[in-house]
């Protein structure tokens, strides 16, 4: 609940893509996530379109998500870290009018980057079959509004067009390259060419590509060092859903042995996370801080009422 003045997030992102190594980019799909890849060191985060559609709805990333619900799950976010997140905004949620209102939102939610991808919509998961992608003029037309927005409100927050061109029927890299240099004369900072299926393909991409490249290692994708990316001079990687996939085995796993097991499952578990740094939610949470705060601002008596002889965690 620290709420001293930060810096913009956008110009911290844009410090750290400046040192010209390749930043690794966890996906988050709550806030609790995103804490947790902080916790764990990363420089930044992204907010998953899939994770979100997964975690929120329990449905699968074909565009169900709504604007507001993206948005409002990217505001968590960044109240919640100190480090920059890249927000999803799938195909912008409409023409390049809508994608300009889509902008305005997630700068206004703390996002220091969002990557707009040239699908039709309704979108689907780059790495899941059955795409379309739109004409690259109208692709232009979004990307270029977006800009606009961008310029007015925070110079500094980056664009990244996503491309989905190579994992279309008859789709090639190719065809990915040319557009991805037509996006980038229209505004974008950064691209991010999706559903490449080889190394090949990726160096392919860093050679023809006349910007920064967004990588993503997941999917279809090979699973490239990061040695390998650095070489290639890949500006961000991404693992889009490694907290969503972990937490559902993990979640999985202790129901399963909770419903045959009853509370002897519970006690293992408790055991096995006793020492754990999360093993204390209590405290991973913030119960402390929160006291904390009390001892500051609340009368002593007060705050001393509150916890002398009660029952439970004390912080």
């Amino acid at each position: 609940m620290t709420l001293s003045p930060r810096p913009r997030m956008s110009t911290r992102l844009r410090e750290l893509l400046g040192r010209k190594q390749t930043l690794v980019k966890p996906g988050a799909f709550n806030a609790l996530s995103a804490m947790i890849i902080e916790k764990a060191g990363f420089p930044c985060c992204g907010v998953t379109g899939y994770g979100v559609s997964a975690s929120l709805l329990g449905k699968p990333d074909v565009g169900l998500l709504t604007l507001s619900e993206i948005v409002m799950v990217t505001r968590y976010i960044t109240r919640a870290v100190t480090i920059p997140v890249i927000a999803d905004a799938d195909t912008g949620f409409g023409n390049a009018i809508n994608v300009m209102r889509t902008v305005e939102d997630f700068v206004g939610a703390g996002a220091a980057a969002i990557h707009i991808e040239d699908q039709v919509a309704p979108k689907r998961c780059g790495h899941v079959a059955g795409k379309q992608v739109i004409p690259v003029e109208e692709m232009i037309g979004k990307i270029r509004a977006a800009d606009r927005v961008r310029r007015e409100l925070d110079p500094d927050f980056v664009l990244i067009a996503r491309c989905d061109a190579r994992g279309v029927a008859g789709g090639s890299v190719d065809d990915l390259v040319r557009r991805a240099n037509a996006y980038l004369d229209a505004g974008a900072d950064m691209i991010f060419p999706e559903a490449l299926t080889s190394e090949a393909e990726l160096e392919r991409c860093a050679r023809g590509i006349r910007g920064p490249l967004h990588f993503n290692r997941t999917g279809v994708s090979p699973r490239a060092s990061l040695a390998r990316l650095d070489e290639l001079g890949i500006a961000i990687v991404s693992n889009a859903t490694g907290s969503l996939r972990s937490s559902t085995v993990a979640l999985w796993d202790y129901f399963q042995e909770f419903a045959r097991d009853d509370v002897e499952a519970v006690k293992r578990f408790e055991a096995r996370v006793k020492d754990h740094p999360a093993g204390n939610m209590h405290s991973f949470i913030g119960f402390p801080e929160i006291k904390r705060l009390e001892e500051e601002f609340l009368p002593a008596a007060e705050t001393a009422a509150k916890y002398e002889g009660t029952v439970g965690f004390q912080p």
